[in-house]
């Protein structure tokens, strides 16, 4: 790790730690810590296994989505491939943007297959998983709407959520409308800049016509899997069943601690408080926390300090838990490839 990363992950562990700080003053440590203690093992176990279940059901997106490139993941290695990814998600700033390059190289040497196949690979998994989030966040709204108020916490939570999913979703359609003239243009100009850095590396002879070369294949790669029906919806449909299996470890994290809340309203807490992930923290760690924590206490009319504990045993099993797994997946990988 160079020195300005060093700095980043350091400057993002702090940040996440002033976070959890403020939240833990604001709710009260004692309480927080009197409800972990009272948790059911049982259930906060199944917590745990649902947890696994998620992460086996996006790690088998991954592979249907290289499959469909024409890479080939044996079913267990993938797990833990795609447990690396969610490894490096979750120790770098500003989450997938910051982790998809490491996650890209991680399956790009497990599979020997080209970094921007693995690099299209993690990001289509990463931006599908926003079709059946949304679907869910106005599912769960909708129907939360029916029974309650909106309050304008959460009105201000989906209309945020809204603005930025829909301007994403924008810059990828005009990146998509006019991928010939990015191909055509922007090595031209990252060429120079790059060869100027005096990399040995790079060839600046033709390092603008790899770039051109990596881009178009990197936009034909894309538009395999946009054309392949059936394995589109086999992707989307893995993809939801994650997102449901999240919200059935939330539902049992808070059985853990003797408390029974709505389906409907973690249906789209959980994509909405995702979306903190988004923040300079490593994986969001701190920023997520709190924004669940913003959203369930209103909803549930559960008391801020069991939300607390019930968040923090779920994120123990969808944050902590694929740190300890991809850590060490990626770490064995790394010694395979080294020898």
């Amino acid at each position: 790790m160079d020195e300005r990363n060093r700095r980043a992950f350091l400057i993002g562990g702090f940040g996440a730690i002033a976070v959890l700080a403020v939240l833990f003053f604001i709710v009260g440590a004692r309480p927080i810590l009197d409800s972990l203690l009272s948790a059911d093992l049982s259930l906060v176990a199944v917590t745990f296994g649902l947890a696994l279940c998620w992460l086996a059901a996006w790690s088998l997106m991954l592979r249907t989505v290289l499959a469909t490139l024409g890479v080939e993941i044996p079913l267990v290695k993938s797990f833990f491939v795609y447990a690396g990814a969610v490894f490096a998600n979750n120790v770098t700033p500003f989450g997938q943007a910051g982790g998809e390059p490491i996650a890209a190289l991680l399956i790009s040497k497990v599979s020997d297959s080209r970094y921007e196949t693995g690099l299209v690979g993690i990001a289509s998994v990463d931006v599908l998983n926003v079709i059946p989030s949304i679907s869910l966040v106005f599912v769960g709204v909708g129907y939360y709407a029916t029974t309650a108020a909106i309050g304008d916490r959460l009105e201000t939570a989906v209309g945020s959520a809204v603005v930025l999913i829909s301007a994403i979703l924008l810059a990828m359609g005009l990146v998509w409308r006019y991928r010939d003239a990015i191909i055509e243009r922007l090595p031209a100009i990252i060429a120079p800049r790059i060869g100027r850095l005096g990399l040995e590396r790079f060839d600046s002879e033709t390092l603008e016509d790899d770039l051109a070369d990596r881009m178009g294949r990197f936009f034909e790669n894309i538009e395999r899997i946009a054309t392949n029906r059936w394995r589109l919806g086999a992707i989307i449909g893995l993809s939801l069943c994650g997102w449901l299996f999240q919200t059935a470890a939330l539902l049992a994290a808070f059985a853990a601690l003797g408390y029974s809340v709505p389906v409907y309203v973690l249906l789209f807490a959980i994509p909405l408080a995702n979306i903190a992930g988004a923040a300079p923290l490593p994986g969001g760690l701190g920023g997520i926390e709190a924004a669940f924590v913003t959203l369930l206490v209103p909803t549930t009319g559960v008391a801020a300090s069991a939300v607390t504990a019930a968040v923090l045993l779920f994120r123990g099993a969808v944050y902590w838990m694929p740190i300890l797994i991809g850590g060490a997946s990626v770490s064995a990988f790394g010694i395979r490839t080294v020898k």
